[in-house]
């Protein structure tokens, strides 16, 4: 079929390629370029520069809301549009434009978890598991029918990222036999109970209360991994948090009881991974054997 591909981050890329290898991708949409590393010079999205180096055009408007970038968008007459984590909103006229339509990769099992942040409350809600579903998009916040979903279960020290790289996989794979199949296909409306709404992560988020169980704290820590990431001021120096887990223990909340075993309101939390500030990223075991060598 003809392709638009429409996306953006790290996590769309594989479904990019999955579709580049079936299909005729004519064209890819994707974020404009923006200011990044230390000479703040325009960086291509991820995307952008995979399509790039796929030999594929790619467009990159400020927004879909105009009359010319609508006519653009169906002068290319299309069959469908793939839509994964783009972030712009699609008027109606765009959504219309393809033959098929467009279908979106989302990473919920909806209707939980419709909007920005899908992966991460679902780690931080406790979730039991989690998947990726290829709906048929509308105007309404991933309001439309269901055509294929799949499930995977949240690990007990799954955080952001690896769940972030394992859905991405799944949904490059969900997409391919979406379009294979699709003149067989149902869209199933989805229910209306259920609903929830996976609100964009905000970076006030990061502040931990250690009030809070120890379950929620860890959950906490491992949802907002690697991005934007916990701090905690520790003897070591201030400490991004990754990954941990709930232990026994207990204390005046915020402290340290051992390593970096950490009390919260009740129980206590074992943190398995860090970086400090100008560091890479590595397990708290050899941080502190580190940080030991160093104070000696």
């Amino acid at each position: 079929m003809r392709v638009i591909f429409m996306g953006t981050p790290d996590f769309s890329v594989p479904a990019l390629e999955a579709v580049h290898a079936e299909h005729e991708i004519i064209c890819v949409y994707t974020q404009p370029p923006r200011p990044a590393g230390r000479g703040k010079k325009p960086r291509p999205t991820p995307v952008h520069a995979r399509a790039e180096a796929l030999g594929l055009d790619v467009r990159h408007p400020v927004s879909l809301k105009d009359a010319a970038a609508q006519a653009e968008f169906a002068a290319l007459q299309a069959d469908i549009a793939v839509v994964v984590a783009y972030g712009l909103i699609l008027p109606q006229s765009v959504l219309d434009a393809p033959r098929f339509g467009c279908l979106n990769i989302h990473a919920s099992l909806l209707p939980r978890w419709r909007g920005a942040a899908p992966i991460q409350r679902a780690i931080m809600a406790g979730d039991a598991e989690t998947g990726i579903c290829i709906m048929q998009m509308e105007a309404g916040l991933d309001t439309g029918p269901v055509l294929l979903r799949e499930a995977t279960p949240i690990a007990p020290l799954d955080a952001a990222q690896t769940l972030h790289d394992r859905l991405s996989m799944m949904g490059a794979a969900l997409i391919t036999r979406a379009l294979a199949g699709l003149p067989a296909l149902t869209p199933m409306p989805q229910p209306e109970e259920g609903v929830t709404y996976a609100a964009k992560i905000d970076k006030a988020e990061a502040r931990i209360d250690w009030t809070r169980p120890a379950e929620d704290v860890a959950r906490h820590i491992r949802g907002l991994s690697p991005f934007p990431g916990v701090w905690f001021d520790s003897p070591y120096g201030r400490l991004k948090l990754l990954n941990a887990r709930p232990v026994e223990g207990q204390g005046t909340p915020g402290t340290l009881l051992n390593g970096l075993t950490i009390a919260c309101g009740t129980g206590a939390v074992e943190v398995l991974d860090v970086q400090r500030e100008g560091k890479r990223a590595m397990s708290a075991e050899d941080m502190l054997r580190g940080a030991g060598g160093a104070q000696r």
